[in-house]
C-alpha cells in the first residue's frame, strides 16, 4: 500500500469515526445541544482538525442522513420491476423495518432531519438531498402504480400521500425521542409505525377493495 492510499484510508476512517461519535452524542444530548466542540472532544480531535473534514455541525448532520438514505436506496434498487404496486410497498416496508429496526438509528435520522428543517419541503422539487429525493420519487411511483392497478383511489393526490406517510412516521419517532433512554422500545415503536402505515394504506384504497389485499405485512 502506497503512502497516498494509506492517507486516504486514514481520512476515510477518521470521517467515519466523526459520524459515529456524532450519533452517540445525539442520542445522549439531543441534536440541538450537540456542538462542534462536543464532537471534537468525543472524536479525540482538535476543533481545527474537525473543521478540515466538516465546515459545521449541519454538514455532519446532513452526511449522517445521506448515509442512511444511500443504504435505503441500495435496498430499493433491488425491487423487482415486474411486481405489483402493493407488493412494492410491502417490500418497501419490510426493508425499512430491516434497515432501521434499531430505534437509535431511526431516532437519530429523524431528529437530524427535523433539526435541518429542509428534508420535506411542500414542493418535492425543492428537496436538496438527491438521495432523499430519489426515495420520495420511488414511493411516489409505487403509489401511482397502485392507482393504475385499481388498488388505490384514482383521485388520490400521490404527492400529498407521500408527505402524509413521512410526516406521520416522523411524529412517532420524535415522540419516542422525548422518552428517557430506558423507556425507548424499538419493537413497540415498529409496531406503532406498522399499525399507522396500515391505516394510511387503507385510507388510500379504492372503495370496495378487500382489506386483505392491502396487508403490508403479507407476502410480496
Amino acid at each position: 500500500m502506497g503512502i497516498a492510499e494509506r492517507k486516504e484510508r486514514e481520512k476515510a476512517a477518521r470521517r467515519r469515526n466523526i459520524l459515529a461519535c456524532t450519533k452517540e452524542l445525539i442520542m445522549l444530548q439531543g441534536v440541538e445541544r450537540v456542538s462542534m466542540e462536543d464532537i471534537a472532544q468525543k472524536a479525540e480531535l482538535s476543533k481545527a482538525t474537525l473543521y478540515l473534514y466538516f465546515a459545521n455541525k449541519e454538514a455532519i448532520f446532513n452526511e449522517i442522513c445521506e448515509e442512511s438514505a444511500r443504504g435505503f436506496l441500495e435496498y430499493l434498487g433491488r425491487l423487482s420491476p415486474d411486481g405489483t404496486g402493493i407488493a412494492a410497498i410491502r417490500y418497501l416496508w419490510r426493508g425499512y423495518v430491516s434497515l432501521f429496526g434499531d430505534s437509535d438509528e431511526m431516532l437519530i435520522v429523524f431528529q437530524v432531519r427535523s433539526f435541518l428543517a429542509s428534508w420535506l419541503p411542500p414542493d418535492p422539487q425543492q428537496i436538496k438531498s438527491p438521495h432523499i429525493g430519489a426515495i420520495i420519487t420511488a414511493i411516489h411511483t409505487m403509489i401511482e402504480q397502485c392507482k393504475a392497478e385499481g388498488i388505490f383511489a384514482a383521485d388520490l393526490n400521490s404527492a400529498k400521500a407521500v408527505r402524509m406517510m413521512l410526516l406521520l412516521f416522523s411524529t412517532i419517532v420524535q415522540n419516542t425521542a422525548r422518552l428517557p433512554p430506558e423507556a425507548r422500545n424499538s419493537p413497540a415503536m415498529i409496531r406503532e409505525m406498522t399499525n399507522t402505515f396500515q391505516i394510511i394504506i387503507r385510507g388510500f384504497a379504492r372503495e370496495g377493495i378487500e382489506h386483505s389485499r392491502l396487508d403490508i405485512t403479507g407476502a410480496a
